[in-house]
């Protein structure tokens, strides 16, 4: 949904704070308007179905919906939609997640103000816009190496496998991912099961940590 000849623009932040700062901040810009604004991935997949905004500005890390898995499924619905990472994590797995999940920009929060404005303006134009430092970051892994096999079980995982693992390592209940996503609590078994086998973990807090690894989750969301 586009306001004339202005972009149009969904910040995704779950901290009111950085929600209000940019939108008064890019307010103040003549050919940029805010539409609409999400503090979860959730939310976010919904708005961009009711507003169609040219721009997302994703948080990566969020509780229950991560700004990657939502990043996935907006760009499933809408494959057009252009989404800009804006994040506090310079860490490879993160900036490697968002990158494959089909963000076309990703920039940290300590950025400049007018860095954020450059990407908008880019990728609005078909470009794309990562931040020198984040640069620094993909140079780096693309010379490293990694650990392969765990990548490989890691996309094994299917869509919602990735979901329900986000919200066990965020030490959600068995009845609070049941009623989040619509499923009974014996579905829920059942998924954490199947993860925890293609993972080839036992408990929680190993399963917290490949989470972690693959930025599913953070320890500071």
């Amino acid at each position: 949904m586009s306001y004339a000849s202005t972009i149009s623009i969904l910040i995704v932040d779950d901290h009111d704070i950085v929600r209000h700062g940019l939108k008064q901040s890019l307010g103040q810009e003549k050919d940029m308007t805010v539409v609409a604004e999400a503090d979860n991935g959730r939310l976010a997949v919904e708005l961009v179905q009711q507003y169609r905004p040219d721009i997302v500005i994703m948080d990566v890390s969020m509780p229950d919906l991560n700004g990657i898995e939502a990043t996935k499924l907006i760009l499933k619905l809408h494959p057009d939609a252009k989404i800009i990472a804006l994040s506090m994590h310079p860490e490879k797995q993160f900036v490697l997640s968002m990158i494959n999940a089909g963000a076309r920009g990703y920039l940290l929060k300590t950025n400049l103000f007018e860095e954020l404005l450059t990407a908008i303006r880019m990728v609005i134009s078909g470009k794309v816009f990562f931040s020198s430092d984040i640069m620094e970051h993909i140079v780096k892994s693309a010379v490293s190496t990694c650990d392969e096999s765990e990548q490989l079980i890691f996309n094994t995982l299917t869509s919602r496998e990735r979901e329900i693992l986000q919200l066990l390592a965020e030490g959600r209940t068995k009845a609070y991912i049941a009623k989040q996503l619509y499923i009974s609590k014996k579905t829920v078994d059942s998924h954490r099961a199947h993860i925890m086998k293609k993972l080839d973990v036992d408990n929680i807090p190993a399963l917290t940590k490949f989470a972690i690894r693959h930025g599913i989750t953070s320890l500071d969301i």
